[in-house]
């Protein structure tokens, strides 16, 4: 997991677009095995083998996380995390078996928006006008999306709703964690306190996978791995001004993939969408990486 914050780049776009590329690809394969899994496998569950079969890539980690020291409240907020980023995650597990994967991944960027508001509330960031301005763009992008009194709004929608809710809820608290501890202790720390905060809710819809099914499920923590560590790379090598408009190609990707392997339809009105919420998020992160401002993750950052 990313642990919320986005540095500030360094001066190789070329590197820093061709990262990019390589992460939108990661986590598109993440939403086309999801996909492809089902609800075979009840969400919250299928959530939890993807934690427990990612806690391999943890073995790295362990030696900063054994030497962190983390202290009693440390500790509850690490829980706290825990349980909004599995909340977030059964939802998005939800979502993929309902809705396509070209508006699980549209919506899916409104998880930097969500931490914008977020960071206002909470955290007592100013409400700039030029917040405000990108905030009700990328609401009207939902907007746009859903369409409400167009169509029929499914519970797939409603749990991606939640999904981004959730995950802000995350990053704002990876915001707080990261000021005292190394980023591979919060990455760690993230995976298990998810893995142990899922556990419950496996249980209670458990079913027995079979060898396949954990063989997707183990592909998904492996690209899910994969796309957090071409995300770090591509923010180490460019700006966000450089990388933050090629995670737009993700959308596209995944409109392509659900069209072409699970027979989706190619909906317009996602794409605008979902471009007008990109376009927010690329604005938002340009103008708080102008001012040093390291409070709002990219759309990747906010993925399981």
């Amino acid at each position: 997991m990313a642990d919320g914050t986005v540095a500030s780049g360094g001066q190789r776009p070329l590197a820093g677009i061709f990262w990019m590329l390589l992460t939108g690809a990661n986590f598109v394969a993440v939403t086309a095995l999801v996909k492809h899994v089902g609800d075979a496998v009840p969400a919250a569950e299928a959530a939890f083998l993807r934690y427990v079969l990612g806690l391999v890539f943890l073995v790295p980690m362990l030696g900063p996380l054994l030497r962190a020291g983390i202290d009693r409240r440390g500790l509850a907020l690490y829980s706290g995390r825990g349980i909004a980023h599995a909340l977030g995650v059964i939802c998005w597990f939800y979502a993929m078996t309902r809705i396509p994967i070209a508006e699980v991944t549209a919506m899916n960027y409104l998880n930097p928006v969500y931490v914008t508001l977020g960071a206002v509330l909470i955290l007592g960031e100013r409400l700039a006008a030029r917040r405000i301005l990108a905030i009700a763009v990328a609401f009207a992008g939902v907007l746009v999306i859903l369409r409400p009194g167009f169509r029929e709004l499914s519970d797939g929608h409603v749990a991606m709703l939640f999904t981004a809710l959730f995950f802000a809820v995350s990053y704002l608290m990876a915001k707080r964690l990261s000021e005292r501890d190394p980023a591979a202790v919060v990455v760690a720390m993230l995976s298990i306190t998810v893995t142990l905060a899922l556990a419950p809710f496996a249980l209670a819809v458990w079913v027995t996978p079979t060898p396949g099914q954990l063989f997707w499920l183990f592909l998904v923590a492996l690209f899910a791995t994969a796309g957090h560590y071409t995300m770090t790379m591509a923010f180490r090598a460019a700006p966000l001004a450089v990388t933050q408009p090629v995670s737009f190609l993700q959308l596209v990707w995944a409109t392509l993939v659900g069209w072409l392997v699970f027979g989706e339809t190619a909906d317009g009105w996602v794409i605008l969408g979902g471009a007008m919420i990109v376009g927010a998020v690329v604005f938002i992160s340009w103008c708080e990486a102008m001012l040093k401002r390291r409070i709002t993750p990219p759309p990747e950052a906010t993925r399981f």
